[in-house]
């Protein structure tokens, strides 16, 4: 990670500054009434939401009628920063500035009150909106209120489909549309879902959509060969049933494809970027022609109809930063529709062109009474021609990738903390704390450019500043929170470079402490490993008595890690003391015998190339021979079937077979009582550290790649592959954004017959948190610590793509190869391998890899620290829960909200047909009265998915489908305390709180 070796500090009587700005919990309306007991439900008469419609334009229904969208999609980083693109600096790389984009667009909307505009990207508007005075503030809000500016999709960013986890998502359309909410009102809520750039699209993404309330969804890009069946089919746009858990419409969502991805027509794009005529309809000029581009619109208007099914199509008016100039494109639409229309008296035209927005035209598709067909599966792989797979980005940049989802994993202990402890996590002895920068900064990181690792160099690196600047007051506030919560003030380390063993406090201090968090909902028995010195340690459990450890030395570096395991209570913490053994040296661990094994599982090495051979369950009595091994493709730079290379986008290898870093390994193995491991040297720029712990069902791989050699010329793309003699018949299992499971087939797409032009690349799909292979007795499951692209090219083999180093562009606009300089050269990842009956197999991965995106956070002290409160006594453990979660129930969001409120998600993470023998899959029913124990709720309101609506008064545009009639449940009641979730759903609240005073 950035920064120096030092761990970041927060000592009690620290600075206080300004606490962080907060938005109110006023967003949704009606106001409430106040509270008169203990425990209010918040009931609600059903509202249609079509009153949101009421704006829209009037249309001809005897005519084509041609929606114009004027818009602008402005890329919250790609080739110049954040901030390098709202103040439209650097212009020189490209000409782009936000903050004036807007000032021109509203003074042009001013200018005439049938124009109209949609904006998008909240960290941006939210930015300019600061900026203004309380006058143009006000007319803003008039323009929104009339339907002339809306906002479409509402996200802070345009997030990625394939790399984003779906809690982050979540989080940061939450964020913006609280944002809009609390700005404008329901005036301000986005109808509709726009992602007209990210390079292909999940179900998971779709569902959510339709979970958060949209009644619609546009987007841009679509497979080519995808693209060419549907025009032929009409069935450009269709309802996506994006869940198989949840009962329909619950996840169904109405999905347009548009027509010309989100670029104006060709020759009609007015805007000062452009060097398309503008119309002269001076007749005297010997540049009039206006009769030449209507009767060109005309023909493209006729022609694009014939591939849309209703008597409306849409045209995209905008691109990438247009509109800064948006008098150039407003005084040309205006003549456009006056020109074309006017042929309506002159020669009896049929087509109606209007300004409108994707709503108004979702609103006209609705009206339609149209039957449309029925999507089940999603849009990856994305291509946009032959050899041109968009795939590499699945696993571009792997180092930020990882940061990110580290960066998720601490802003949910950030804000649990922050509910926890109440105001006085805020504000406290270490200063002022706040989870906002860093819930801004992750919303950030989920732009399409961002996480996907597909911006230029100097943006990466300031997504990544971001990241570490939001964790500073995070930092502030847990230690508040802590502090608050154990009754102690210590001086609390937050060692931020564990992952490559530096941690200065635990290797100099002859005692310390260590602080464990554990952000799940049920207890967890988690190994701790911190770097130290070379001498034995005595740790002792919150209640004094010793617990086994060990110190094992490292071989590659020698240097020692403490190892003890950690009982820690559900959303709580556990308080372990560490002290020095004077005089005492930890010993050597080191065996020859190429077999590590514990209580559930055994993993054999080849004893003559030190590969892994062969894994054994032992509780379910599974031997399946695994052969896993590093290799890497050369990166295509262009051949004589295409110029295309691979790039930070496009994933093009030049063969099919990929190389062996290499065919054998050099072994050490440490065997020690609390861990046994076998390392693994490669090369000098791979190795891998097989590793099993007492009572752990999974076979941990850590493995450490880079910097990737380039200087012979050729690009490199690695991946680790796993080889069984599992009959899988083509198939493997993906999940989608960490969530539902989509089955994959090699060579095939499930709505289209695929020429398949790549054999390697077009297999591959975004691996989110998970992949899988079985051949019906027998699974076994890989388990992800971040995004990765990940396949099955042959029957039982399963590779993922842990790095790329690439010298040549892949010409789709970054402009530079992905040839990092720095540190991010060297990666380390870890890969969780779990074999199991397949009966079984969704409770183990399931549960694991809840754990692997919420995994305990360690935080340090050295002790010894003065009370919080004179006259409470310390505590060295803690639950926020009164009774754990029931398995298949996960805590999904506990965060501040407002005033005495707090957000509240809890889910069901299993999937209909995941049983595993333990009613994984059934319903579960909750209590939420006295769930929590460090505050009591008072009042409790349920909402839609991203907080912005109350339930009661939800609802969608009603579609119908070729499937048959789908029943449409009026809106949720919520009528006690008690709350059932089936599988897969997510159920969202604002409670109101107050805190225990003892904390």
């Amino acid at each position: 990670m950035v920064g120096d070796a030092r761990p970041s500090r927060v000592r009690a009587g620290g600075r206080r500054g300004a606490v962080g700005s907060r938005t109110s919990s006023r967003a949704l309306r009606p106001a409430l009434p106040p509270l008169s007991c203990l425990f209010v439900l918040f009931l609600a008469a059903p509202c249609a939401w079509a009153a949101g419609y009421k704006t829209c334009p009037k249309v001809k229904p005897d005519m084509l009628n041609v929606h114009l969208v004027p818009h602008t999609h402005d890329d919250v980083g790609w080739l110049k920063t954040v901030d390098q693109y709202f103040y439209g600096i650097y212009n020189n790389i490209q000409p782009a500035g936000v903050q004036y984009i807007l000032d021109s667009v509203i003074s042009s909307l001013l200018a005439d009150p049938t124009r109209r505009f949609i904006y998008v990207e909240i960290a941006f508007f939210s930015r300019w909106w600061h900026q203004q005075t309380n006058e143009t503030q006000k007319v803003v809000r008039d323009l929104v209120r009339q339907g002339r500016l809306e906002f479409a999709n509402g996200g802070w960013v345009m997030n990625d489909e394939a790399a984003t986890h779906y809690g982050a998502i979540i989080d940061q359309m939450t964020l913006g549309l609280r944002f809009l909410e609390e700005t404008f009102g329901s005036d301000g809520r986005p109808r509709v879902a726009w992602h007209i750039d990210p390079f292909g699209h999940s179900r998971e993404q779709a569902s959510l959509f339709a979970q958060m309330g949209f009644d619609g969804f546009f987007f841009g890009r679509l497979d080519y060969q995808d693209k060419r069946v549907r025009k032929e089919a009409l069935q450009m746009e269709q309802v996506w049933r994006a869940s198989a858990s949840l009962k329909p419409p619950t996840a169904d969502l109405f999905t347009s494809v548009l027509p010309n991805m989100y670029n104006p027509p060709e020759g009609l794009c007015w805007d000062m970027l452009c060097a398309d005529k503008p119309f002269v309809e001076d007749m005297r000029s010997p540049e009039y022609n206006v009769k030449e581009l209507v009767d060109y619109f005309l023909k493209l208007a006729t022609d694009q109809g014939k591939v849309y099914r209703s008597k409306h199509t849409v045209m995209t008016m905008g691109s990438d930063f247009q509109y800064e100039n948006a008098n150039s494109w407003f005084k040309n639409l205006d003549k456009l529709i006056h020109f074309v229309n006017a042929q309506q008296q002159a020669n009896g035209s049929r087509v109606n062109v209007l300004y409108s927005t994707p709503a108004c035209y979702l609103w006209e598709l609705n009206k339609a009474n149209l039957s449309w067909s029925v999507k089940k599966d999603d849009f990856f792989p994305y291509a946009d021609g032959p050899h041109m797979f968009w795939t590499g980005y699945f696993s571009s940049r792997p180092a930020l990738k990882r940061y990110e989802r580290l960066s998720y994993n601490f802003l949910q202990v950030c804000k649990q903390l922050e509910a926890l402890a109440g105001p006085a996590a805020n504000v406290g002895p270490y200063g002022s704390g706040d989870s906002a920068p860093l819930n801004e900064a992750m919303a950030v990181l989920q732009h399409h450019d961002a996480v996907s690792g597909t911006s230029r160099q100097h943006v990466a690196d300031d997504y990544a500043r971001q990241l570490s600047e939001g964790w500073r007051p995070c930092e502030v506030l847990m230690s508040n929170a802590l502090a608050h919560l154990s009754g102690s003030k210590e001086d609390f380390a937050f060692c931020r470079k564990l992952n490559i063993s530096i941690c200065p406090l635990t290797q100099t201090a002859e005692r310390f402490q260590v602080i464990v968090y554990n952000p799940l909902g049920r207890k967890v028995d988690w190994m701790v490993r911190l770097p130290v010195s070379k001498h034995v340690y005595l740790v002792r459990d919150p209640g004094g008595k010793t617990v086994p450890s060990d110190v094992v030395t490292i071989p590659s570096s020698d240097s020692q890690e403490l190892l003890f395991s950690a009982l820690v209570p559900a959303l709580g913490f556990s308080i372990y003391s560490v002290s020095q053994m004077p005089n005492q040296s930890p010993q050597k661990s080191w065996s020859r015998v190429l077999v590590i094994q514990n209580e559930y599982l055994r993993a054999r090495f080849d004893p003559d190339t030190g590969l892994l051979m062969e894994l054994e369950n032992l509780e379910q009595n599974l031997v399946l021979p695994v052969r896993q091994a590093f290799y890497w493709y050369n990166a295509s730079t262009g051949n004589n079937l295409s110029s295309q290379a691979s790039g930070a986008y496009i994933f093009r290898p030049n063969q099919k077979n990929p190389l062996f870093v290499s065919r054998w390994a050099q072994t050490h193995v440490v065997k020690a009582s609390l861990v046994q491991e076998v390392h693994q040297n490669f090369s000098a720029w791979c190795s891998q550290v097989v590793r099993l712990y007492p009572r752990q069902r999974h076979l941990e791989l850590e493995w450490t790649v880079g910097p990737i050699p380039v200087g012979d010329g050729w690009g490199k793309e690695v991946i680790s592959r796993f080889d069984t003699p599992l009959a899988t018949g083509g198939l493997f299992y993906t999940d989608s954004n960490g969530r539902e499971i989509l089955e994959r087939r090699r060579d095939y797409r499930p709505t289209w017959k695929l020429n398949q032009t790549e054999p390697v690349a077009g297999n591959y799909y975004p691996v989110n948190s998970r992949i899988y292979i079985t051949d019906g007795n027998m699974q076994l499951t890989v388990l992800t610590d971040r995004s990765q692209g990940g396949s099955s090219l042959r029957d039982g083999s399963l590779e993922l793509m842990v790095h790329r180093r690439l010298l040549r562009d892949d010409a789709r606009g970054v402009g530079e190869p992905l040839n990092k300089e720095g540190s991010g050269l060297w990666v380390r990842g870890r890969h969780l391998v779990l074999l199991d009956k397949t009966g079984i197999a969704a409770a183990r991965h399931r549960l694991q890899a809840e754990m692997e995106v919420l995994a305990p956070q360690v935080v340090l002290a050295r002790g010894g620290g003065a009370r919080y409160r004179l006259e409470v006594a310390p505590r060295t453990q803690f639950s926020g829960l009164r009774r754990e979660l029931p398995p298949s129930i996960h805590l999904l969001t506990l965060a501040h909200w407002g005033p005495e409120t707090l957000l509240l998600r809890l889910e069901h993470q299993f999937a209909v047909g995941e049983d595993s023998g333990r009613n994984m899959s059934s319903p579960v029913t909750l209590d939420l009265t006295n769930l929590f124990s460090a505050f009591t709720i008072t009042h409790l309101r349920e909402t839609t998915l991203a907080a912005n609506q109350l339930l009661a008064y939800a609802s969608r545009l009603q579609w119908t489908t070729d499937t048959g009639p789908t029943p449409h449940p009026p809106p949720s009641r919520l009528v006690s305390a008690t709350i059932t979730l089936h599988p897969m759903e997510i159920r969202t609240f604002l409670a109101s709180v107050r805190w225990e005073e003892d904390g």
